[in-house]
């Protein structure tokens, strides 16, 4: 089949981002007593908006977090972000030469969608498109209300969209969207068995860059 619309998560799909927040995100946990590797930070907490990977974090170190710890970290990546974000290698040639309409859906807050858009010259490409589940929703991934209110709002069928992303809980948040899922594994936080637990989340197709994107939708039609 063909598709009306791809929505692409934003950070491992748009932005290479991912190794820079969850980087700062382990530092500055650590740095309030609460022990956090790069890999927890991967393992647990990856693709979630922080207000649920708070409970989480809190539950288990036996610590609270100040409720301001939101503002330092966005802070502190926003910062690195503007001297280091780099887009997913391949991101400029495919929207160049993908005829679908597209959006953004994500966790992170709309202020850090645009950071990374307008560094890489592709605000124009999405346009006023951007939906966030820090914003715009209720509940966060894994739960699929970004992805159905994103399609609502560009009046397009759930089943003829597909989503990219780059983590389990957004692969679980497009299934249960009722979306065609593609997995990717472009961003520098990849690491082994990632394609497998993407798969296991329901992903149709695990792709390794924006080229083999290309050829899947490609061979759907």
């Amino acid at each position: 089949m063909s598709y009306d619309l791809i929505i692409f998560d934003y950070d491992g799909v748009v932005a290479d981002s991912e190794v820079l927040s969850s980087t700062i995100l382990a530092e500055q946990l650590t740095a309030l007593g609460m022990p956090t590797t790069f890999e927890d930070v991967l393992t647990r907490y990856v693709g979630r908006r922080w207000r649920d990977n708070r409970a989480d974090v809190e539950a288990r170190h036996g610590l609270a977090c100040p409720d301001d710890f939101h503002i330092g970290l966005g802070q502190a990546c926003h910062a690195e972000a503007e001297r280091s974000l780099l887009p997913i290698a391949g991101l400029h040639d495919f929207l160049a030469a993908r005829p679908e309409r597209r959006c953004v859906a994500s966790s992170s807050n709309l202020e850090w969608l645009r950071l990374g858009l307008d560094r890489f010259g592709l605000s124009d490409d999405f346009g006023p498109h951007l939906y966030s589940a820090a914003h715009h929703v209720q509940r966060g991934k894994p739960h699929p209300d970004v992805f159905l209110h994103a399609a609502k709002d560009m009046a397009v069928d759930p089943s003829r969209a597909l989503v990219i992303e780059d983590s389990e809980a957004g692969v679980q948040a497009g299934v249960a969207a009722g979306m065609t899922v593609v997995g990717l594994l472009a961003g520098g936080h990849i690491r082994d068995g990632h394609a497998e637990r993407l798969r296991a989340q329901g992903a149709r197709h695990v792709a390794a860059d924006y080229a083999a994107v290309a050829a899947f939708m490609d061979a759907q039609t």
